[in-house]
């Protein structure tokens, strides 16, 4: 074993930098983002790989980029548009902000996204590590990043026993990232931090003999892997009851856009609610109320055709399905309420499990009686 030094050390920090870029070019995963210094999809993939599995993103990643090739495409698109390919993927504020920090940049930065720390971090959803990450990727700026899996692996490097995520040590943790990163290439060598935390530097069962900063690690020489980093406190979860419903005129169903503070802003929804009772005038009523589904649709009585289970940040929620037939003048809606032929859903951004539902719409009793009809 090497003598465990510190980044004060000049002979540790570039040791560690040689080790690591070394393993980089051995190791590195074959990713679309990873094929381009072109500004524009290294700030999307970025963007896209916020709190989410790589595997995740590459297909959204592709289509995303096969729609809007350019900064100015993605500028003047719809919002709906962004959203409905962006479905699925989760936390659409990034996409919402995305959309909005395009539009900026073609109107103030002449269509390329800004090469200062402080222009970038200007933008929407562009806080310090997204900036450290696509200036030094793109424009090779010496910047550090500190995110979800180099925390993990400077916490290590660091022997750093506290939760990571309070205020000092994260201060620390941006200290060490950039006095560890070199002047020369620093763009790799932060894809090759996100790349060791991601695949050798686990939160369990690292896989420390495979690591090629083992030498340098002070928690795997003693073997503190499960304690290091600290861990945050737990989250808890909450239990909720919602209903979903279906509500049909003709060959119609009804659908209503999130507004700009309720869950999937700008997405488009059946009416759903926090369900206080399984009386169905109760739910009739909630479907018509300006609280709650906030439709003003009166319907008839609503039957059960199924349950899903889904979880949102903190929320496990049990969603309760109905479908019922209308019974209000289709000319009488409230504003972000309309009706749509079922073969419109699919062009419409939908929460997954209003996905789902659309989906079931035509297998429902109510769906087939329409399908038959026609």
């Amino acid at each position: 074993m090497r003598s465990i030094a510190g980044i004060e050390d000049a002979d540790w920090r570039q040791a560690v930098q040689r080790e690591l870029l070394a393993w980089y070019s051995r190791s590195a995963r074959d990713l679309p983002w990873r094929k381009t210094t072109d500004v524009y999809p290294v700030w999307v993939s970025e963007i896209m790989l916020q709190q989410t599995q790589v595997a995740t993103v590459v297909p959204y990643y592709k289509r995303f980029l096969e729609a809007f090739p350019t900064v100015q495409r993605l500028a003047a698109a719809s919002e709906q548009e962004v959203l409905r390919l962006w479905e699925g993927l989760g936390y659409y504020r990034r996409a919402r902000q995305l959309h909005e920090a395009a539009r900026r940049i073609v109107e103030n930065h002449g269509g390329r996204f800004p090469e200062s720390l402080k222009e970038a971090v200007a933008l929407p959803g562009v806080g310090r590590y997204t900036a450290g990450a696509v200036l030094s990727i793109a424009y090779g700026k010496r910047l550090p990043i500190v995110e979800a899996n180099t925390i993990r692996l400077y916490s290590r490097l660091m022997l750093l026993e506290g939760d990571p995520t309070r205020s000092a040590e994260l201060k620390r943790l941006w200290q060490f990232a950039d006095a560890l990163l070199p002047e020369s290439d620093p763009g790799r060598f932060n894809q090759a931090l996100m790349e060791l935390g991601s695949t050798v530097c686990t939160p369990r069962e690292p896989d420390c003999p495979a690591c090629p900063l083992v030498d340098f690690c002070p928690t795997a020489a003693r073997g503190w892997q499960d304690r290091i980093p600290g861990r945050k406190p737990k989250v808890q979860y909450e239990d909720s009851l919602e209903a979903a419903v279906l509500v049909w005129q003709d060959d119609y169903v009804l659908l209503r856009q999130c507004g700009p503070d309720e869950r999937w802003s700008g997405l488009w929804d059946f009416p759903r609610f926090t369900m206080f009772s399984r009386d169905p005038g109760i739910i009739a009523r909630m479907v018509a109320s300006n609280t709650y589904a906030a439709t003003g649709v009166r319907i008839g009585k609503p039957r059960h055709f199924t349950t899903l289970r889904h979880g949102v940040t903190r929320y496990r929620i049990t969603l309760e399905c109905y479908e019922a037939v209308c019974k209000t003048s289709p000319a009488v809606l409230r504003d972000g309420v309309r009706w749509f032929a079922r073969d419109e859903l699919h062009a419409l951004p939908l929460s997954s499990t209003g996905r789902q539902l659309a989906k079931m719409s035509s297998a429902t009793s109510l769906g087939r009686r329409r399908t038959r009809s026609r």
